[in-house]
């Protein structure tokens, strides 16, 4: 009970004093509504009753205020309202919906109750003052000819000059067809006032000075209206083509401009004309009711232009969604085209809903609202119209920078289409904001000047400020690896700073990505100690249970350490021979001579043999026949090294031939050994060399190289003769006629001995020769 005596002792001080909640409260009550700041007033001290929180802080403010005296004076209204802790949005929302319910019963009832007075003039039941009738109609009848004839005469005048200065707009650029519009615009409201003031002028004459305030009425009504057609004009431009800014056709201009203006009239004569004149002539509330059947009507037609016209605004809509399906504006743009009209409908009746209910103040609002929202919603769209333009090309960089830094350009240019989406989601993210806080469906600014707000808006920035500082870091020693990894500039780097240089670059974007989440979540007001911790117990688990990987990563750090193997190297690694190709602190990637890529991971290698290392061999190990010279056979491989040193593998050769002698006596062939000293990596190519060389140097002196033989052994019978061999199908020329004389004995058959297949030798069958087959 004591608060709410508080309460009533406080609705009149409220009322009374100055500030945001002031307003002064009527002496008596009367049949008009209360002005819209004590509503306004009374609604926000409700909202501050409602709230436990906020009562509680208005009865403090008024203890405080009772052991202050009468000397301290009472606190303003305002700092009762800054005290008061600001409602939560879901509060805030549900005020809104309800004020929007009653706002709709009242149009109802206002909209009964214009109908109900319609029906009494039409009855006649309701008085209507005849005499006032016929003076209104004599004294507008005049002046509305002689207006709209000036103004239909002056623009028919001006229409040539306006086709003239339009046609210099074709082929010219976006700047000189706007100062052209605003030429050709100001010339159309000039012509606007001079009819008005032709009109006015016509009026002072036939009143001897003395105007009528029914022509007066009209004037002002036909001076509003035509300027708003001008500001029309300006938009769609049915006319004057040329001077057109937006992207459509002479029939939807004319389209879109015959019917807003027909709204406009209808609005501007009906509300500032006809509603007056039918107030003087009959009784205000019959005037009430005819601007409540205006709206109405101009709501239909509203509604009507809108139904008629969804099909070619959506497919105008989904234009750039078909041109550009990725894009996100034309997503959004698609998505609005399905439900736009009713959208605008909704839009449409809530205006219509909140002006009958308030007629004062409530259309003000909305359509400052609106104009906020619409204001908004352009800013974001040329926002994000220019950021793209600025960033379509991409990011360039001199060419200096382009040479010293090749890579820079491209990781740049790989963040941008990431950068433009974050972009536009802050600015979605404004706009909406922006809408919200026009229509106070949030009071975003008040949200933000709170505790919660700044702290919430405080750790988001750090947070994005600490992202873009993380991605700076990055790009710098990515660009600072690049550049030593760079051969055109400065010293051209070894193997084993490229592999350093790599497996560097790699931790420090792991190491950097862990560090930037934690200290993000930090600054969002997550306490990363926890997760520090079950990140050790993680670590232990993955410990013991990977112990593989664990045992991957320690042996690729030692072979790391140790410089067994970089990239480019030719190494066996896990019994596998290839060239390496990547490294990681886990594994190694090997290709093979077949082109097959082996990913190895450390803990299956055992051993590394590294081919690259300071320098390789080629052994040459040349079998040749037992009854070759071995002498003969040395000087001969050093005459084909000789030759070999005088190609173009000279400086792949380091040293001398390194002539080892006989190695090893075959079962068919005498094995002689020499080595060539190569650079690294090159022993393979000398060695190709070098034995083909070889080859043909011992053909050309007559040595031979033996290689197996195969006996064909057709069976024996009992009496020891040897079965015929029968030679199917196969038929061979006859031998020639031997020159030896003919008392020459016979050559008896020739019979190969059998020879075992030495190492490196290729096995091939020995082809008979025509003795054989006899």
């Amino acid at each position: 009970m004591l608060r709410l005596f508080a309460a009533a002792l406080l609705v009149p001080l409220l009322l009374a004093a100055p500030g945001p909640l002031s307003a002064q409260s009527p002496a008596a009550p009367s049949e008009t509504a209360a002005p819209a700041a004590d509503r306004d007033a009374a609604r926000q001290l409700a909202r501050i009753l409602e709230d436990d929180a906020a009562r509680s802080a208005l009865v403090r403010q008024l203890l405080a205020l009772a052991e202050a005296g009468p000397e301290a004076g009472a606190p303003p209204a305002a700092a009762l309202a800054e005290d008061a802790p600001i409602p939560s949005p879901a509060r805030q929302v549900a005020a809104l919906t309800r004020d929007w319910a009653e706002a709709a019963a009242a149009s109802v009832v206002a909209l009964w109750g214009a109908l109900r007075d319609v029906g009494g003039i039409l009855t006649g039941t309701t008085p209507v003052n005849g005499e006032e009738l016929r003076a209104l109609a004599w004294a507008l009848a005049f002046v509305a000819v002689v207006t709209l004839g000036l103004h239909a005469l002056l623009r028919l005048v001006a229409g040539f000059g306006l086709r003239r200065l339009a046609a210099r707009a074709e082929g010219g650029g976006v700047i000189l067809r706007v100062v052209l519009l605003a030429v050709a615009l100001a010339v159309d409201a000039l012509l606007v006032l001079l009819a008005w003031a032709g009109g006015y002028g016509v009026a002072l004459a036939g009143t001897a000075g003395a105007i009528d305030i029914r022509q007066s009425l009209f004037l002002n009504a036909f001076l509003l209206v035509e300027l708003s057609k001008v500001v029309l004009r300006g938009g769609l431009v049915p006319a004057l083509t040329p001077l057109r800014l937006a992207p459509m056709a002479d029939a939807t201009a004319g389209h879109w401009y015959f019917w807003s203006s027909r709204l406009v009239g209808l609005l501007g004569y009906g509300l500032l004309l006809a509603v007056p004149l039918v107030e003087a002539a009959v009784s205000p509330a019959v005037g009430r009711s005819l601007a409540v059947l205006v709206g109405l009507l101009a709501l239909a037609l509203a509604v009507s232009v809108i139904l008629r016209n969804r099909l070619p605004v959506r497919a105008a809509l989904y234009a750039r969604h078909r041109r550009y399906p990725d894009d996100l504006l034309g997503m959004v743009e698609a998505r609005l085209g399905l439900v736009w009209h009713w959208l605008a409908i909704v839009y449409l009746a809530g205006l219509f809903a909140v002006w009958t209910a308030d007629p004062g103040g409530a259309p003000r609002f909305v359509l400052g609202a609106t104009l906020q929202s619409a204001l908004a919603v352009v800013a974001g769209f040329v926002a994000m119209l220019g950021l793209r333009r600025a960033l379509a090309a991409g990011v360039r960089l001199p060419e200096p920078a382009r040479q010293t830094l090749p890579l820079l350009e491209p990781r740049l240019n790989a963040l941008v289409p990431g950068l433009l989406q974050v972009v536009r989601v802050l600015i979605v993210v404004a706009v909406v904001a922006a809408i919200l806080q026009a229509w106070w469906i949030i009071d975003v600014w008040g949200w933000l000047a709170s505790d919660f707000g700044q702290e919430l808006v405080g750790r988001l920035a750090a947070a994005a400020f600490m992202v873009l500082l993380a991605v700076a870091v990055w790009l710098a020693v990515s660009s600072l690896v690049e550049y030593r990894l760079n051969p055109d500039v400065g010293r051209i780097p070894t193997v084993r700073t490229r592999t350093l240089l790599s497996l560097f670059r790699n931790a420090f974007t792991v190491a950097l990505a862990v560090v930037t989440v934690m200290v993000v979540l930090s600054e969002l007001g997550m306490n990363i100690g926890p997760l520090l911790a079950g990140a050790g117990v993680l670590g232990l688990a993955i410990g013991f249970g990977a112990q593989k990987l664990v045992q991957d990563i320690i042996t690729g750090a030692f072979i790391q350490i140790e410089n067994a193997m970089n990239e480019g190297e030719v190494v066996t690694a896990g019994g596998i021979t290839g060239v390496v190709e990547h490294l990681t602190i886990r594994s190694v990637g090997l290709r093979d001579l077949h082109g097959t890529y082996h990913l190895i991971p450390f803990s299956s290698v055992g051993s590394v043999s590294n081919f690259m290392k300071g320098f390789g061999f080629h052994v040459a190990e040349v079998g040749v026949a037992y009854r070759e010279d071995v002498s003969e056979v040395k000087a001969l491989m050093q005459t084909a090294f000789d030759e070999l040193h005088a190609g173009p593998l000279a400086e792949a050769i380091l040293e001398p031939l390194d002539m080892q002698g006989v190695t090893r006596l075959g079962d068919s062939a005498v094995v002689v050994r020499a080595r060539i000293k190569c650079r690294a990596g090159m022993q393979w190519a000398v060695g190709r060399a070098y034995t083909e060389i070889v080859k043909r140097v011992l053909d050309a002196a007559g040595v031979e190289i033996p290689f197996p033989h195969m006996t064909v052994y057709m069976g024996q019978d009992k009496d020891g003769s040897a079965p015929p061999l029968h030679l199917a199908g196969a038929s061979l020329p006859a031998p020639p006629a031997p020159q030896a004389p003919a008392q020459a004995p016979a050559k008896p058959p020739r019979r190969r001995r059998k020879a075992t297949r030495d190492e490196g030798a290729e096995s091939r069958p020995d082809i008979p020769d025509a003795d054989d087959v006899k």
